[in-house]
C-alpha cells in the first residue's frame, strides 16, 4: 500500500504529469526550471504561482527562478539530493510499498522514548544504519524511537535545528524510501517512531523565503534567530498551513506516530487561537482514528497545552519534556550550580515535587532569569511529563559534550537511572545511555560560508565565557570547534562498548528495569490517575506516592550519607531495590539507595 499527503505546496504528481505550486507574494514573476527547460508559472492570486507539466515524472529535478534572477529550491521539496542549494526532486510518495497497514500505534502510557541523532547513532550515520539497530531497541524494551530533526539543513553534518527545507529528509541520511523503511521496520517490531520538528525558526543558511515571501516573517516579533515567523500576520493562513501540512505530512506520508515540537516558548503569536493550539486541533481532527502523540518542549511550563478530558485523554498535546526534573537530578548528581542549575538549590525538594507534581516551577520566580515560570501542574497525570537524565541539549550544550556518566558517581547514577525508568512518568533515554556510552555528543555544524562558520565558532566561545572554567582565552581555546569534522566524528557512538565491562552490566541492568516497567509499572500507570503526594522523612530523602485505579506506586530514596528508615505498609510489595537491605522488611536505606514498591489495595 502507498501513502501520500495532499497539500497545496510543492510538486504533486497528477494524472499524466506534475503540478508545481509556489507561494511567492513578493515576486513579480516565477519561472519553473525543469531539467533543461524553462516555463513561466501562472499567477493565480493571493501570491500563488502554479504550473502543471504534462510528461513530468518522479525523479525529475527542478528549481524556481524569482524575477529572472535568483534560483531557489522548492520550500516544500520532498527531497534535495544535492543539499539545500541544489535542485529539488519530484518524488512519488505512493511508490513505496508499506507493509504496516494494521499498525495503529501504541498507548502513550507504554512509551519508552529513545532519542537518536541519525548521523552519530551508528557507524553509517544513515537511516539504513539505524534500521539495523531496531532489534537492539526492541530487545532493550524501547517502544518509541525519536529522531532529532531531519529537515534538510546545510552541509553533511549538524544537529538538525538549522533546517530550512522542512519537507525534505536530509540527503546525508539517505533517501525518502530509506526513511520510510526505517519507520516500516520499526512498526514491524512494535516500535513507534517520533520526529522532532522545528517550527520556531529557520536555519541561518539556505532559507530564501524572505526574498520572495516577505510576509512569511514579521519584525513585530524578534527571536534569537531574528525576525519571527508571522503566525499572526496578514498571511497567517498560509504560514500556518505550511507548518500544519508539514506535521500532517510526516504523520501521514511517513506514518510517524508522534511529533516533538521544539522550543514552542519561542513561537510568538498574538492571535486569539495560538498556533500551538491550532496545530494540535488540526492534527487530532485530521487523524481521529490513530494514536498520535504530540510532545512539547516549552521552557515556560504552560500547563494550558497539556490539559485532559474526563477520561484523562489529552485535549491538545500529550506531554512535555520536563527540564525541571533533569535539572534537579543533575544538580543532585553533580553539584553543578552555574547557569540554570542555580534555580535548583534544593535539588531533593525540587526532585520530589517534580516526581509527584510534574513541574518544580509552577509560577515561582526563577533565580536564573528573574521572571516567574510555570503553571500549577499537580492535577495532571504523570504521563503528561517526559523525564530524562540527559538528552541532546543537556549533553551537547555542555562545552565538551560530556554525558552524565562522565560526571556522576556510578552508585548515584544507578539510583537516578532507576528513578527515571521506574517512575510512571514517560522516560527518555539518549542514544547510548542504556550502556552508559563513553563517547561525548558535541555541538557540530557544516556551513559552507566561512563568515558564518567563524561566527558560530566565536559564538560558541562567548556562550561559555560567563562560566568560571572558561573566563580566560586559553580555557576557551579548549572548546571543540563546532565546524570541525573531528567534532562530529568523535560524537559517534561506539557500539563495541556494549560487550565490555562496565557497559555490558549497565545494559543488562537497564534491560531488566525496562522489563519491570513493562510488566508491573505500565499496567498500573495505564489506569485512571487519582493523585500523588510526596514528603521528605529526612532532608536528603524522599518518599513519593502515585495513586491509580489499579494500585499505588511508591518510590523511596536516600540521597544522604546517614541511613534512613522508611515505614512500610503490609500491602507494599518491593518490585525493585538497590540491594537486599533496601528490599528487607525494615526498609532501612543506606547512602544513595532506594526502592520502588507496589500496593494493589
Amino acid at each position: 500500500m502507498g501513502r501520500a499527503h495532499r497539500m497545496p505546496f510543492g510538486a504533486e504528481i497528477t494524472d499524466g504529469g506534475v503540478r508545481f505550486s509556489l507561494w511567492a507574494p513578493s515576486a513579480g514573476t516565477v519561472t519553473l526550471h525543469l531539467g533543461d527547460h524553462e516555463r513561466p508559472m501562472t499567477p493565480e492570486g493571493d501570491g500563488w504561482h502554479r504550473l502543471t507539466c504534462r510528461g513530468a515524472a518522479a525523479g525529475a529535478l527542478y528549481r524556481f527562478r524569482i524575477d529572472d534572477e535568483l534560483q531557489i529550491p522548492d520550500p516544500a521539496s520532498r527531497f534535495q539530493p544535492s543539499d539545500v542549494e541544489g535542485p529539488s526532486m519530484v518524488v512519488n510518495p505512493e511508490a513505496f510499498a508499506w507493509s504496516d497497514g494494521d499498525w495503529n500505534g501504541r498507548p502513550w502510557e507504554e512509551t519508552v522514548l529513545y532519542e537518536a541523532h541519525v548521523g552519530t547513532a551508528t557507524p553509517e550515520g544513515t537511516f539504513a544504519g539505524l534500521t539495523g539497530k531496531l532489534d537492539h531497541l526492541r530487545d532493550l524494551g524501547v517502544t518509541a524511537l525519536e529522531l532529532l530533526p531531519i529537515a534538510d539543513f546545510p552541509g553533511d553534518r549538524g544537529w538538525g535545528y538549522d533546517g530550512v527545507l522542512h519537507y525534505a529528509p536530509d540527503h546525508a541520511y539517505g533517501s525518502p524510501d530509506d526513511l520510510k523503511t526505517l519507520v516500516n521496520e520499526a512498526h514491524r517490531r512494535g516500535i513507534m517512531v517520533f520526529l522532532d520538528v522545528v517550527y520556531n525558526h529557520f536555519g541561518p543558511s539556505g532559507n530564501y523565503l524572505p526574498v520572495y515571501a516577505e510576509s512569511f516573517f514579521t519584525q513585530r516579533h524578534q527571536t534569537l534567530w531574528g525576525a519571527g515567523i508571522a503566525y499572526d500576520g496578514d498571511a497567517a493562513h498560509v504560514v500556518r498551513d505550511y507548518f500544519i501540512h508539514n506535521a500532517l505530512y510526516w504523520l501521514e506520508e511517513y506514518h510517524f506516530d508522534g511529533l516533538r515540537f521544539d522550543a514552542v516558548h519561542a513561537i510568538a503569536d498574538d492571535s486569539s487561537t495560538h498556533f500551538i493550539a491550532d496545530l494540535a486541533e488540526r492534527i487530532r481532527t485530521s487523524l481521529p482514528e490513530r494514536r498520535i502523540h504530540l510532545v512539547l518542549e516549552n521552557n515556560a511550563n504552560q500547563v494550558r497545552w497539556l490539559e485532559r478530558d474526563d477520561s484523562q485523554s489529552p485535549l491538545l498535546h500529550t506531554a512535555q519534556w520536563n527540564d525541571d526534573i533533569h535539572h534537579a537530578w543533575h544538580r543532585l548528581l553533580t553539584g553543578e550550580d552555574e547557569g540554570y542549575y542555580a534555580d535548583y538549590e534544593e535539588p531533593v525538594r525540587h526532585l520530589g515535587r517534580c516526581l509527584a507534581e510534574g513541574f518544580a516551577y509552577q509560577g515561582e520566580v526563577s533565580k536564573h532569569d528573574g521572571v516567574p515560570r510555570g503553571e500549577p501542574s499537580a492535577h495532571l497525570p504523570p504521563s503528561a511529563f517526559v523525564a530524562f537524565l540527559q538528552n541532546h541539549d543537556q549533553v551537547g550544550n555542555r562545552a565538551f559534550g560530556e554525558r552524565i556518566g562522565a560526571l556522576a558517581e556510578p552508585a548515584k547514577l544507578a539510583l537516578a537511572r532507576a528513578g527515571l525508568l521506574l517512575s510512571p512518568q514517560i522516560p527518555l533515554l539518549f542514544m547510548g545511555e542504556e550502556w552508559n556510552a563513553s563517547t561525548p555528543f558535541q555541538y557540530f555544524v557544516d556551513f559552507a560560508d566561512p563568515d558564518l562558520s567563524k561566527a558560530v565558532r566565536e559564538g560558541r566561545r562567548r556562550e561559555f565565557a560567563g562560566f568560571g572554567a572558561f573566563r580566560d582565552d586559553a580555557a576557551q581555546d579548549t572548546i571543540p570547534d563546532p565546524t570541525s569534522e573531528q567534532t562530529f566524528t568523535q560524537s559517534r557512538l561506539d557500539w563495541s562498548e556494549i560487550e565490555q565491562p562496565p557497559h555490558r552490566e549497565i545494559l543488562a541492568e537497564t534491560r531488566e528495569m525496562l522489563r519491570i516497567r513493562r510488566e508491573t509499572i505500565t499496567p498500573v500507570a495505564a489506569s485512571m490517575f487519582q493523585g500523588a503526594s510526596w514528603k521528605r522523612p529526612m532532608p536528603e530523602a524522599i518518599d513519593v506516592h502515585w495513586r491509580f485505579a489499579a494500585g499505588k506506586l511508591r518510590f523511596i530514596a536516600n540521597f544522604g550519607q546517614d541511613e534512613v528508615r522508611f515505614p512500610r505498609s503490609p500491602d507494599d510489595t518491593v518490585i525493585w531495590a538497590s540491594n537486599d537491605k533496601a528490599a528487607s522488611d525494615e526498609m532501612n536505606l543506606g547512602a544513595w539507595t532506594g526502592a520502588m514498591l507496589l500496593s494493589r489495595s
